[in-house]
């Protein structure tokens, strides 16, 4: 292959990866390292293109994150977004600053004021972009103008200087949710940088056999099978390599969904995966009865779940176990440079005693639903919602996640599933989120008092699932909802959540 064209810095950005899928959407390889590896990458690699990413951090943090200066002389094309941005501002004499008015989260309408520049070629003069930061460009440096600002403060959402061969964006490209933020990306790299399109991926399933027959050789191996898209991908493209020396493991917690097991054996079947279910229900009651912060919770499950696997690859004398993590559970499991831990994936991290390989982490969820849909699954596996490893454990807010409370959300997610799919909605939603709110609160049922938990619905848009978009019911729909879930005795109200990621997360933990 020839040499990599674009280097993408990761400044603790939750998007990094994003940005490289993005590029490798629009057929372009690319190298994603954070400040240390890049400056000795840069070093003995010359990339027609920088890009910066953002970052969770304030440029006057003593420990913020902070890309090579060398880079700024290098006569190589750089565009900064959002911290990549501020960075550069900085370090070039411009300033930074908090301006209370000027905090920006979600989607805002942008005016470009110089449209005829290479960045923004053959684009609207008016755009909805993706942007969250708190800290914004007060004064930009000396050779820059102002390509752009938001429509509802005036604040700078975009600056370049062709001499000095920089841009920089105060919003996010690389998402789903910014209007032709592609068509920026491909004006950068193809009329600012002159990059050649070099990358088509079309050798993923190739490259996974390779991989997996490389490191297996005659071992057997156990992967963890939950059901889902990923799982059941991933072994439809192993299962012919590995035949017998392979086994699909799914765990019976306690915590799926009402017809979960049924869905899981079924799915196993039309991935041709010889399947064993494991119950263990009582042990993670026993593990998580008295916990109710998040980040424990998961981190029980974790442990939980790699004795259990660990005990059925002894018993199948397995000594590799492959799992479906994805790239965005690298991301948000802080796995990806120098990314903040959003939250811990019981797949991620884990110290096991077997041999361990993550064959799909560099994909997406969508493009694993690809993979699916190319390979011939059926609907079952390439239109199933996600759903968390530690599933209703993590759904039961506030509390701890004891049988009954367990039975309320498990059977309140059933009635919202069924009145979706009624009114073909389900089909629409990305991820439905169905909890339980361990904060009670008073009601009427019949004549006398209720004092029962609320049921939180939330159904979110994306593709990628870095950014969501919160998904509104129509009044008639909700209220069926609300009449529907409130006739269960222990519920007697309804909430709906239909906050964007961010500031939210997907799941409510």
């Amino acid at each position: 292959m020839e040499q990599i064209q674009v280097l993408v810095i990761d400044l603790g950005s939750q998007y990094a990866k994003v940005i490289g899928r993005t590029l490798g959407e629009l057929n372009y390889r690319s190298a994603i390292l954070p400040p240390t590896k890049a400056k000795s990458w840069l070093e003995i690699n010359k990339p027609k293109a920088i890009i910066l990413s953002g970052g969770s951090a304030s440029i006057y943090e003593s420990h913020s994150p902070k890309p090579p200066e060398e880079i700024l002389s290098m006569g190589i094309p750089i565009l900064g977004i959002c911290y990549g941005m501020q960075w550069m501002v900085n370090i070039l004499g411009g300033v930074i600053g908090v301006e209370r008015e000027k905090k920006e989260y979600g989607k805002i309408e942008i005016i470009y004021y110089e449209s005829h520049c290479d960045l923004f070629a053959d684009l609207d003069d008016k755009k909805v972009i993706w942007t969250s930061h708190g800290d914004s460009i007060i004064t930009i440096p000396d050779g820059f103008s102002i390509l752009a600002k938001s429509n509802n403060n005036q604040t700078i959402a975009a600056i370049g200087s062709t001499e000095r061969k920089m841009w920089g964006l105060q919003f996010h490209p690389e998402v789903t949710h910014t209007d032709d933020g592609k068509d920026i990306l491909q004006n950068f790299l193809s009329k600012i940088c002159n990059c050649k399109h070099d990358w088509v991926p079309n050798n993923i399933i190739s490259d996974i056999h390779q991989e997996v027959t490389e490191a297996i050789g005659e071992e057997k191996a156990i992967i963890g099978f939950s059901g889902g898209v990923d799982s059941s991908t991933l072994s439809a493209i192993i299962a012919p390599i590995l035949g017998k020396k392979l086994l699909a493991i799914s765990i019976n917690t306690g915590a799926l969904r009402k017809y979960e097991i049924e869905e899981i054996k079924i799915n196993a079947k039309a991935a041709n995966v010889r399947l064993k279910i494991v119950n263990t229900s009582s042990c993670f009651q026993e593990a998580l009865k008295n916990i109710t912060d998040a980040e424990k919770k998961r981190k029980a499950f974790k442990k939980l779940y790699v004795t259990i696997l660990e005990e059925e690859a002894k018993k199948f004398g397995a000594t590799f176990i492959i799992q479906g993590s994805l790239a965005t559970d690298y991301i948000e499991s802080s796995g990806v440079g120098e990314a903040s831990l959003i939250k811990s994936h019981h797949n991620i991290g884990n110290k096991w005693k077997l041999n361990e390989m993550h064959p799909i982490r560099e994909l997406f969820k969508y493009e694993i639903m690809a993979l699916a849909r190319e390979m011939g699954l059926p609907n079952s596996i390439t239109e199933r919602q996600p759903f968390p490893g530690p599933g209703l454990f993590i759904r039961i807010i506030g509390v701890p996640a004891t049988l009954d409370k367990l039975a309320i959300v498990k059977e309140a997610d059933a009635i919202v599933t069924e009145i979706l799919k009624k009114h073909n909605i389900y089909k629409d939603i990305s991820q439905l989120i169905v909890a339980l709110i361990g904060i009670k609160t008073v009601g009427i049922k019949g004549d006398g008092r209720s004092y029962a938990y609320p049921i939180l619905i939330r159904g979110v848009q994306t593709r990628d699932f870095m950014t969501v978009s919160g998904y509104y019911f129509s009044p008639e729909v909700q209220s069926e909802i609300e009449k529907a879930i409130t006739t269960h005795p222990k519920i007697n109200r309804v909430w709906f959540d239909s906050t964007d990621k961010p500031p939210a997360t997907t799941e409510l933990e």
